[in-house]
């Protein structure tokens, strides 16, 4: 086996004289199911397609699209593991110094039009190689380079960006990406299920007219593509859209300052917040100009041996030969050991993505399949027997939260877990414990972490506490990272997060269950700052708890408002979309700095603004020399 073709001589070693798809991503490439294109790729090689990459070229030269030759079926185009904006960009929209996706995390090394990686320069100096909104650029480029090739979007970008959204870096609404990129197709969410669709289509399409409809630059007829759920496609004529789809509020009615435009923005994200859910949700369609985006229905999860299946795919698991000489690609650090066990997270926090990525119903591995692959990493070179992680989006969801979960369906009205656990939950960590008992037993498995996100509140609404137990006893190495996010009541509302005395029971357990084992290991909280309904008034009641708690956060994450969260439709509407109640937002850069600032009081550099916000709030009673006050 070897890598997907990245030149026209991996071609000919692999027999190939054009591929039927190409896929262009704004990240380096990385044969491990961890990466979107690799995972994508693999499958479309398992279903008999031949397969290009082009990761990370150059955007202001055509001829780097050209590199692979003419696809005979598509491009397909992901802006990577990240959004591009959040990728590219800090909270403060400052360019990023790294880029653990780029060869040797540096941010201007790229794909040459000659095959060979080498430095961008943007207005004669080096500059960061990732455009800006990075599907737009690319979908551009493979219009240039060859006319008449579909292209078809795909990856985080595309999906979070599928319908007008909110773009942090113009700090405006933008029209649904599709019609911005001119794009042919796109796919949202886990995209399996509606590739294998449109390739089946594509392929038949193709040896139907031959060369003539798809290779000569025939005009493509994109309707062939259409009604395939999981999909957004496009049309300029109203009488196609389907009977039953949602009509939302015209781009033009939701992109404006006024409140009127904001109301209908918050209204809008609400509807696409509530047709999530595969079994349930309605086409929904928006116009914008002379044009319409209409999205079908979410694609059904993955079953479990589908899961299994296309975990099973061959890998090479590291990154392409040709970043060696730049040190390799950063990102496969920590996931070049660890285990995906699942997908989806009924969590549904108002600022994560991925209920609207991967939506709520937990899709999961059998627990051989993940055996099968720790094995498989005991033998790879470099392993000195630490699994890094066995997990997904959130570590210890691994089984429906209900029984209508079990069903195929979910709630789109109401959290499993907050503010309080739904009557309907099912909390239970057998079927993870099983995995981790049966992964950790492994010959050559020293001791098997867990890394990802865990939701402390499902552990707590757990009546067995063995998870927790085995948790400190096997599973961690000193330090136990978990997100509270807050204390206050009214922003852990807003987040989806329960309440603190939720954290404050969960960290209570934790230590009765460490001293019982005889171990010293601690919590390592994670917070927000700035997030919709967080003023100074809610920092400062944050930073006295961590004064009283005798805890000074190393690192604390401003709030970032990127697209298809419901925190970022609060952050641009100063609604609850879900309510249509105010929320107030923080957006200058002043108090954003400030409230991350009462966050880590205790650092000199820290010392003006949080005297500064203190006065602003009336609380100069916490500036002094008292046992109470933050700053002096």
């Amino acid at each position: 086996m070897s890598f997907l073709a990245v030149s026209k001589a991996d071609m000919k070693k692999q027999g190939l004289a054009a591929l039927d798809f190409i896929i262009v991503s704004a990240d380096a490439y990385v044969d491990h199911p961890t990466f979107g294109v690799a995972l994508v790729g693999r499958y479309l090689e398992s279903l008999g397609y031949s397969v290009g990459v082009i990761a990370r070229p150059d955007p202001a030269m055509v001829d780097c699209f050209r590199l692979l030759g003419r696809p005979k079926l598509a491009f397909l185009v992901s802006g990577g593991a990240m959004d591009s904006i959040v990728c590219k960009y800090t909270a403060n929209l400052r360019l990023r110094s790294k880029d653990d996706y780029a060869p040797g995390g540096d941010p201007a090394l790229c794909l040459g039009q000659d095959g060979k990686i080498k430095t961008f320069f943007g207005n004669g100096k080096k500059a960061n190689a990732r455009p800006d909104r990075a599907v737009i650029a690319y979908t551009g480029r493979c219009k240039e380079a060859y006319k008449g090739v579909p292209v078809i979007l795909g990856g985080i970008e595309a999906s979070l960006r599928r319908m007008s959204h909110y773009d942090y870096l113009s700090d405006s609404i933008r029209k649904p990406i599709i019609l911005d990129s001119k794009a042919d197709l796109l796919i949202y969410g886990m995209a399996e299920h509606a590739l294998k669709e449109a390739a089946k289509r594509l392929s038949q399409l193709y040896n139907e007219e031959g060369s003539k409809a798809l290779g000569d630059g025939w005009p493509f007829n994109a309707a062939v593509l259409r009604s395939i759920p999981g999909t957004v496609w496009k049309t300029t004529i109203e009488t196609e859209l389907p009977e039953h789809a949602l009509r939302l509020p015209p781009y033009e009615a939701v992109s404006g300052p006024d409140s009127a435009s904001l109301r209908l923005f918050a209204a809008s994200f609400a509807t696409q917040y509530r047709n999530t859910d595969p079994a349930t949700a309605k086409p929904l369609a928006e116009q914008a100009g002379s044009q319409f985006a209409v999205q079908e229905p979410p694609a059904k999860p993955l079953s479990t041996q589908e899961m299994d299946s296309l975990y099973a795919l061959h890998f090479e698991r590291r990154p392409h030969p040709v970043y060696d000489a730049f040190g390799g690609v950063p990102a496969i650090k920590e996931v070049a050991f660890s285990l995906t066990s699942s997908r989806g997270c009924f969590g549904a926090c108002a600022f994560c993505a991925i209920v609207f990525h991967e939506g709520r119903i937990i899709s999961s591995r059998s627990v051989h399949s993940l055996v099968n692959e720790a094995r498989l990493l005991t033998a790879l070179p470099g392993f000195k027997g630490y699994i890094h992680d066995l997990g997904g989006p959130t570590a210890n969801f691994r089984l429906p939260a209900c029984k209508k979960q079990a069903g195929g369906s979910s709630c789109v009205n109401r959290r499993c877990l907050a503010p309080e656990p739904c009557p309907e939950l099912a909390a239970d960590h057998r079927d993870y414990l099983e995995a981790l008992r049966a992964v950790r037993s492994l010959p050559g498995v020293k001791k098997l972490f867990v890394r990802s996100g865990l939701r402390f509140d499902y552990a707590m609404a757990d009546r067995d506490k063995t998870f927790i137990k085995e948790l400190a006893a096997r599973h961690v190495s000193g330090q136990l990272r978990v997100a509270p996010e807050h204390v206050s009541e009214a922003v852990l509302k807003l987040m989806g997060k329960p309440k603190h005395q939720v954290y404050e029971n969960f960290a209570q357990l934790w230590a009765k269950t460490n001293k019982e084992l005889g171990l010293k290991q601690y919590l390592v909280p994670y917070f927000i700052s700035a997030h919709p309904g967080a003023g100074l008034k809610e920092a400062i009641e944050l930073a006295e708890y961590l004064r009283d708690s005798a805890f000074v956060p190393d690192q604390v994450q401003d709030f970032y408002p990127g697209p298809g969260t419901l925190a970022t439709a609060m952050y641009r509407s100063g609604l609850d979309p879900l309510t249509m109640e105010e929320v107030y937002v923080a957006k200058t850069a002043k108090e954003r700095a400030c409230q991350r600032a009462l966050l880590q009081y205790t650092k000199p550099e820290n010392r003006s603004l949080v005297k500064e916000a203190l006065k602003k709030a009336g609380r100069s009673d916490l500036i002094g020399r008292g046992p109470k006050c933050l700053v002096n």
